[in-house]
This record gives structure tokens, sequence and C-alpha cells, in this order.
């Protein structure tokens, strides 16, 4: 896809474009077609637009970018012009907070990221692995009587991933609780998804539906004040044993030696329990049905785990150098189904991206749903292919083709945590289980939510390996 050159207009720079607008009599529709189907108005405005356009949303401007050189200038070359006081962020932050993930302050971010990012390196990681493996197995336990059983797959993996970010957070099981806190971060993100392909009423407007969101918010915000008061009235494990709670409650800014207030401490384990658990949840759930759907992936997939660990059946950190296909098989889900799949930035200032005028306070969408599928870079890219994530077809891409954690200074913080956590689940169950389609014609398609859903979850046979 390549973009289209436009008229000159008044008042730009000038060498510089007009980003494309899709406008009524394109046919593309307009704000309706946006709020029915998200998915399908962007896929028809880059078909007749190619790589950069806008279009606005109840007269909201939202310039979409799709090539890596635009989202390499936008997140890495000019990164400090661009904040995320963009209207997604703006949806998202009633739940979110001043968290890390959807926080437009730029000095605070950097405080928090300074202070956080020692407890997300590969090193501190491989503390909590154990955590993974052990939760894996106390739901394969779980799943022993029940094997030709067909299981509510996305269920299954959301308990288990609120179970290991409790442990690792709080040190602690998290029981009923966890489905509790399913429940509410779904009806948000349905409520947050709807609202911002049709952003009306405002959301403090008391309507029924801004009342359940804020409902669901409270459920959150209980699930985990009640651990940290937990926490801060009791005794907390500590050297190698300290959780990522006692870590955080521990933490001083190197530059102003003090830490963490415990309203922003809230928002930050807010975030990173709504984090795992959807990066988790909605990950494995797609892998385990691509799988499904691709069984010679599945059976190369099952040799590696087998020689990597012999006769032991569960993996540990140590084993990650040992499963390269494993890793190329989240790699491809995450290609196809990134749960984050589409994130914003805001222009600070004026700009110019691939030949285009950006004005200031421009909102700009990078949507991993079409850049992981770009054809310029992604051949056949509907077809999942494990093998594209070899170390020299990374090399052969351009860098930020690929983005399912972001880029840039802004990368999500826990990349290293998910990816450990990915890998060894998705190796503990392929030790011992299959996971089949209960029907020849079984086809799960994706939700434009906030984040990117399977649609009514992913359902799938047990076998248990032979």
């Amino acid at each position: 896809m390549s973009s289209h050159p436009t008229a000159p207009a008044v008042g730009r720079p000038p060498g510089t474009r007009e980003v494309p607008t899709i406008r009524r009599r394109d046919g593309i529709g307009g704000v309706l077609a946006f709020r029915k189907d998200q998915l399908g108005f962007l896929r028809a405005g880059l078909d007749r637009y190619g790589d950069i356009l806008r279009f606005r949303p109840l007269g909201i401007p939202i310039v979409l970018v799709n090539h890596p050189e635009h989202i390499r200038h936008i997140l890495v070359e000019n990164g400090e012009n661009y904040d995320k006081d963009a209207v997604l962020f703006r949806v998202v932050r009633p739940v979110l907070r001043q968290g890390l993930i959807a926080n437009a302050d730029m000095d605070l971010w950097r405080r928090q990221r300074r202070m956080m990012a020692p407890h997300f390196t590969p090193r501190t990681v491989a503390n909590f692995a154990r955590n993974m493996t052990d939760e894996t197995v106390r739901m394969l336990q779980g799943w022993e009587r029940r094997t030709a059983e067909v299981l509510d797959v996305t269920d299954e993996i959301g308990q288990l991933a609120l179970r290991i970010v409790n442990r690792s957070l709080f040190s602690a099981e998290v029981g009923a609780t966890a489905q509790a806190f399913e429940r509410a971060f779904g009806t948000a993100n349905a409520i947050l998804g709807a609202f911002f392909r049709f952003p009306f009423p405002p959301l403090s407007v008391p309507t029924r539906r801004n009342r359940k969101l804020h409902r669901a918010i409270d459920e959150m915000d209980t699930f985990v004040s009640t651990f940290v008061r937990a926490r801060l009235a009791g005794d907390a494990p500590t050297g190698e044993d300290a959780d990522l709670l006692t870590l955080l409650l521990h933490s001083v800014d190197e530059e102003d030696g003090e830490g963490m207030e415990l309203e922003q401490l809230h928002h930050e384990v807010l975030n990173i329990c709504i984090g795992a658990y959807e990066t988790t949840t909605n990950t494995l759930s797609w892998a385990f049905y691509l799988l499904a759907r691709h069984p010679e992936v599945e059976a190369r997939l099952h040799a590696e785990v087998d020689a990597a660990l012999g006769d032991r059946s569960v993996p540990s950190f140590e084993d990650l150098p040992r499963l390269p296909y494993t890793r190329m098989v989240i790699d491809e889900t995450l290609r196809i189904y990134s749960p984050a799949y589409q994130f914003m930035r805001r222009a600070r200032e004026e700009d110019t991206v691939g030949g285009y005028r950006i004005p200031a306070h421009t909102n700009l969408l990078i949507n991993s749903y079409f850049l992981h599928r770009h054809p310029d870079f992604w051949p056949d890219p509907e077809r999942f292919v494990p093998e594209r994530f070899t170390p020299e077809a990374i090399a052969a891409r351009p860098k930020h083709v690929y983005t399912p954690f972001g880029a840039g200074h802004r990368i999500c913080i826990g990349k290293h945590f998910a990816l450990t956590e990915l890998i060894l689940v998705l190796a503990t169950v392929a030790r011992r289980y299959r996971l089949t389609l209960p029907h020849a014609t079984t086809e799960v398609v994706p939700e434009a939510l906030i984040t990117l859903h399977p649609k009514g979850g992913i359902h799938l046979r047990l076998e248990e390996r032979r």
C-alpha cells in the first residue's frame, strides 16, 4: 500500500502534503460505519488511501499511520514530541488513571518509569518464573478429570493469568475474586471499546451504561486495594522472595530520593494487573486456537518441548533459550492477534511524517492489526507461520513493522514478564495436553474492544498427549 498525494494546502510547510481524509462521498461511511465495524472501516480507508489517512469520529480528527517508517519517526526519532494525551488514552484513563499505561504527564511518567524499570528486567523476572509454572501445573491438575471435555480456554487462561500476577504481585492466592475481576474488566473493556468508537454521551453523564462502568471500576479498585491494605498491615516477603508489591513499596526515585505515594502505587498495581491479565489471557487463547487449526505447527512445538525438557514435565526459566520455536509461536500469535492492537499518540508540536503535515495536537492512531498484516512486509499475512520469526527473517524486515509491545521510550515495561510467562505456560501445557477443535468448522473472529478479544471466547477440546 502506498500513500496517495493530495493537492497543495494553503499555509502548510513547503514540500509537505496534507493527510488524505475519509469523506462521506468516498463510500466508506462515516461515524456510524466506524461505530459498527471499526476494523472494516479502517481497512476500507487503508485500501483507498494507503498508509496514512485521517478520519473524524464525531468530529474528532484522528490520523491512522500504517508504515514502519512513520511509526519509527513517531515513537523513536521524534518520540519526545508525542505524548499520551490522546483520545484513546483519555477514554481508558477512568480505569487506568495515572499508571504507566495511560499517563499523559511526561515528568510523572519518567519518575515512575525510573522507579519501576529495575523490577521488570529479565534478571528480576527470573525470580517470578516459578510462580508461572507452579500455577500452570495447578491448572493442569484441575484438567486431569476433564479429558475429552470442551473447555472455555479463555476463562481457564484468564483465571490462570490472574493467579500468576497476584502471586507475583502480592504473594497471595486470589480464589473466587479472580472471576469477579475478570467480569469487571470485561465489562469495562466492552463499554470503553464502544465509547471509543462513538464517544457520546460523556462518561460523566450518569447513564445506565456509565453507572455500570463505574461499578466495574469500583470492583477492580477494591480487588487491588484489599491486597495493598493487607500488605501495609502485615509482614512482607524479603530478599529473593520479595514480591512486586514489596519492591514497589520500597522503590525510591534516584533524582528526588522519595518513594511512591499510595494513590500512585494503587494506580500502578491496577495497571500491572490489567496488563498482565489481558496480554496472557488473549495471547494464549489465540495461540491454542491457532495451534488447533495448524497441527503441523503443533507437532513441531511438541517435538521442541519434549527435546528441551527430556524426562522433566515442567520447564524452568533456564529452558527459555532451548525453546526458540515456542517463542516463534508466541511471536506469530502476537503478530496476528496482538491484544494491545491499537494505541495512540498526540503531537505536542507540528511535525512532518512521511512528507505529510501533522498539525500540533493531532491524535495519531497506530493499529497493529493492520500493520502486522501489511502486504509489503508480511507475505500471505493471514497465514499462521511461526518461521516468520527466525533470526534471519526478523533481520530482513524493518524493525517497527512489528509492535506488539509498542516501541521507543514508552515500550511496555512488562514485555519481559509477558514473554517469559507466555512461553513457559505454553510449553507446560504442550508437554502434557493438546487442545483441539471441537468441530471442523469452528471459527473464532476477533472483537475490537479496547483490546482485541476473541468474540465469544475460545472453546477447545482437551486431549491428553500419548
